[in-house]
C-alpha cells in the first residue's frame, strides 16, 4: 500500500538522494558487457567463490540480452571457469532508497572478465549477441492514485533508483526527464497517459518508454508503451505491488529491445571483411576512424592493408556475418557506402566522436 506523508521529513533521505543525481542526458552509451555483479553476504573467500560464477552469468546476461538461462544446456559447467578468466574484482556497496523513506544497503561483488573468453563462452552456449553500443531509453512514469494524475509523484521517487538498478543489471541505459524549477515537465501529462511514444522519440534516436499506472482498488493496472527505432510495442500488467509491476514492465521492455537489436546464434560466424575508406585526409581522422573500427563489438581484429591517396584499405576479422556489420555502418553514419564494392567515404569528424 502506498503511504502519503503529511510532512516531507520522512522523505529527507530520498530527497537527498535525488539531489545527488546528475541531470539526465540523452545519448547512446557503450555498455561493458564483460563485467558483471552478484550479491554477497560478506567479503570472505568462500562467499567470493560462490558469487564469482553468478557475476559471470550477469556479464553473459548483458552480453546476450537473455534474461532466463534455465533452458541453456551445460550452463553450470560453463560458469565454473569464472575464477580462471577474471581480470579484476572489487566490492560495491549499493545504496537504494526504500518506500518508507529509508535506505537499503546491498553488498555486491563486481568482476571484470577476459573479453575474448566471454565471447567464446557465449558462442559455445549458442547465445545471441547484443550490440554493446546501446541507445538510452527515456523513461516516463505516470501515476493515477484515484485522486490525481501526475508524473512520478515525489512519494514514489524511490522507484526511479530501483528501476535504474534493474536496467543496469541488464545492461540497458535509462534517462529520466527532469522538471523545471516550477516542477513542470515539457510534456502534457495527457499525452503520456495516452501512451504516444511516437511523439516523444528523442532527436538523437533514443527509445521512449511510458509506464502509466492507475489504482483499481487494492490493485494497480499498468499500461506499458515502448517506442524504439521504428518499432512500437504496447502491453498491460497488473498486481498488488506497484514496484513489482513496474519492474516486470521494464524487464519485458528490455527483452523486446535486446531481441530487436541482437544477432542470433545462427548469424555468429568468424569471417573476414575488406573495406576501403575514402576521404581520410588527416592523421587525426585516421586515428579516430581506426579507433571506431576497433571498438565495434562485431570486430575482433583490424589490420591496415594499404594506405593510398584514393583511400585506406582495412581487413576486419568479424565474429558475425558481414551483413550485420553493414547494418552497423548504416546505423552509425560514420562511413557512407559509395555503392562501389567494399568502398566507403568518411562522413565527417562529428560522426566519429
Amino acid at each position: 500500500m502506498i503511504r502519503f506523508f503529511p510532512s516531507l521529513l520522512p522523505l529527507m533521505p530520498l530527497l537527498l538522494w535525488l539531489l545527488a543525481l546528475p541531470f539526465s542526458a540523452v545519448y547512446a552509451l557503450e555498455v561493458d558487457v564483460y563485467a558483471g555483479k552478484a550479491p554477497v553476504a560478506d567479503q570472505g573467500p568462500d562467499e567470493r567463490a560462490r558469487a564469482m560464477p553468478l557475476a559471470l552469468l550477469n556479464a553473459l546476461e548483458k552480453h546476450s540480452g537473455v534474461r532466463d538461462f534455465s533452458a541453456v544446456p551445460e550452463l553450470e559447467q560453463a560458469l565454473a571457469v569464472a575464477p580462471s578468466i577474471v581480470v579484476s574484482y572489487y566490492y560495491d556497496l549499493v545504496v537504494l532508497p526504500r518506500a518508507d523513506g529509508g535506505l537499503e544497503q546491498d553488498l555486491r561483488l563486481s568482476a571484470s572478465f577476459v573479453g575474448s573468453r566471454v565471447d567464446e563462452l557465449a558462442r559455445e552456449l549458442q547465445l545471441p549477441l547484443w550490440r554493446a553500443d546501446r541507445r538510452v531509453i527515456e523513461m516516463w512514469v505516470v501515476v493515477d492514485n484515484g485522486f490525481q494524475r501526475e508524473i512520478m509523484p515525489l512519494e514514489l521517487g524511490y522507484l526511479e533508483a530501483r528501476l535504474d538498478d534493474v536496467a543496469r543489471r541488464r545492461g540497458q541505459p535509462l534517462a529520466w526527464p527532469r522538471p523545471d524549477e516550477d516542477g513542470m515537465y515539457p510534456v502534457d501529462t495527457q499525452l503520456l497517459w495516452g501512451g504516444y511514444t511516437e511523439d516523444l522519440a528523442g532527436a538523437k534516436g533514443t527509445g521512449v518508454m511510458i509506464l502509466a499506472a492507475q489504482r483499481q482498488g487494492p490493485r494497480w493496472d499498468v499500461r506499458a508503451n515502448l517506442g524504439f527505432g521504428e518499432e512500437n510495442w504496447g502491453w498491460r500488467l497488473d498486481g498488488f505491488d506497484l514496484e513489482a509491476v513496474l519492474v516486470n514492465g521494464l524487464q519485458q521492455a528490455i527483452d523486446q529491445v535486446a531481441a530487436a537489436n541482437s544477432i542470433g546464434a545462427a548469424g555468429l560466424s568468424s569471417s573476414d571483411f575488406e573495406l576501403t575508406v575514402e576521404g581520410v585526409n588527416t592523421t587525426r581522422e585516421y586515428q579516430e576512424l581506426l579507433a571506431y573500427l576497433q571498438r565495434l563489438a562485431l570486430v575482433e581484429r583490424v589490420d591496415v592493408i594499404a594506405a593510398r591517396s584514393d583511400g585506406i584499405t582495412f581487413q576486419l576479422r568479424l565474429n558475425a556475418l558481414p551483413n550485420y556489420l553493414l547494418d552497423v555502418f548504416d546505423h552509425d553514419g560514420v562511413i557512407e557506402n559509395t555503392r562501389q564494392d567494399g568502398r566507403y567515404v568518411l562522413a565527417g569528424e562529428d560522426e566519429l566522436r
